[in-house]
């Protein structure tokens, strides 16, 4: 993956909070998982669930209130510092260093394409950086266990940047960068979702074939979309911001999927057994056939997971 190194990049659609002291949630590990009404994350709710499992949490409460978990309050009060972005991620060649200025530009594609698919009432999402804890503007605060997450409730994506780390050492994940963009698509397909009202749909039951399952699918197939179109969206200069994406990021992002599958996170961070009546975010092979699904098309239309009676 490889971006225009003399593209402008911009930095106004994200905000740092890194420096901000956000805290952790609910003291980590043995915080508790409130009712429904919280963000969506890639891996964020699995992960959450399962840590706050190992700990001996009951979650028969959020079983029963249904959804996806709201997450606990640590406060607010951050502000963004916003400095080091703009002065550091200025062109697409910092991009191409820069694991920070790589999401902003990641952001920047996204953008663009989206923009163009609505006719009207498109607003693009703004992006948060943090570290260790956040507070968000309607979906309570997470900590980092949380993973990437949308929130539909203030339209903005949150994400500690550390966590692509933690799929390369806890999840075996490949990683690089395009394992890393694959991530901020689906968590900006969570905001098309959101648009269009799919968002919604989720309701409040786990399953194979349930409505959380299918919005997290679409989600994947919404960022094989943008993988189809993303070396020939023009950015702001005219030209594709994109420059270069090679079988090997694809496969990256592919197996990035495969690692992330709710099958995968219970045989291999879990219990070390498969419970298919708890998925919320569908099977490595439903992830990674839904993305491809999005990547072959290019068309979100092929994306209807709520009527596909085969999820894969």
């Amino acid at each position: 993956m490889r971006f225009d190194e003399n593209a402008r990049l911009d930095t106004s659609g994200v905000d740092d909070l890194r420096g901000s002291g956000g805290g952790r949630a609910g003291g980590g590990v043995g915080g508790r998982v409130a009712g429904a009404g919280g963000g969506l994350g890639i891996v964020g709710v699995i992960i959450y669930l399962l840590l706050s499992n190992f700990a001996g949490v009951d979650l028969g409460g959020m079983a029963a209130g249904g959804g996806y978990p709201s997450l606990d309050q640590v406060g607010s009060g951050q502000t963004a510092d916003n400095s080091s972005l703009q002065q550091n991620c200025a062109t697409g060649a910092s991009a191409n260093d820069s694991t920070d200025c790589r999401m902003v530009a990641v952001v920047n594609s996204l953008d663009d394409f989206w923009a163009t698919r609505f006719s009207s009432g498109f607003e693009r999402p703004r992006t948060n950086f943090f570290s260790g804890g956040v507070s968000t503007g309607g979906c309570g605060a997470a900590s980092s266990d949380s993973g990437p997450f949308y929130c539909p409730a203030d339209s903005e994506i949150y994400i500690d940047l550390t966590f692509f780390r933690d799929l390369e050492t806890r999840f075996g994940a490949q990683g690089g960068p395009f394992s890393q963009a694959y991530v901020m698509a689906h968590e900006y397909g969570h905001h098309i979702q959101n648009l269009t009202g799919d968002l919604q749909r989720a309701g409040r039951e786990t399953g194979p074939e349930s409505g959380q399952v299918r919005v997290e699918l679409q989600a994947d197939c919404y960022a094989g979309v943008w993988t189809h179109h993303a070396t020939t969206v023009p950015g702001e200069s005219g030209r594709p911001l994109i420059t270069e994406l090679t079988q090997a990021d694809i496969d990256a992002a592919l197996d990035t999927a495969s690692r992330i599958g709710d099958d995968f996170i219970q045989e291999n961070l879990g219990s070390g057994r498969v419970d298919e009546s708890q998925f919320s975010h569908g099977s490595s092979q439903q992830r990674e056939r839904w993305f491809t699904t999005g990547l072959d098309s290019g068309d979100p239309r092929s994306c209807d997971t709520f009527s596909a009676r085969d999820l894969g």
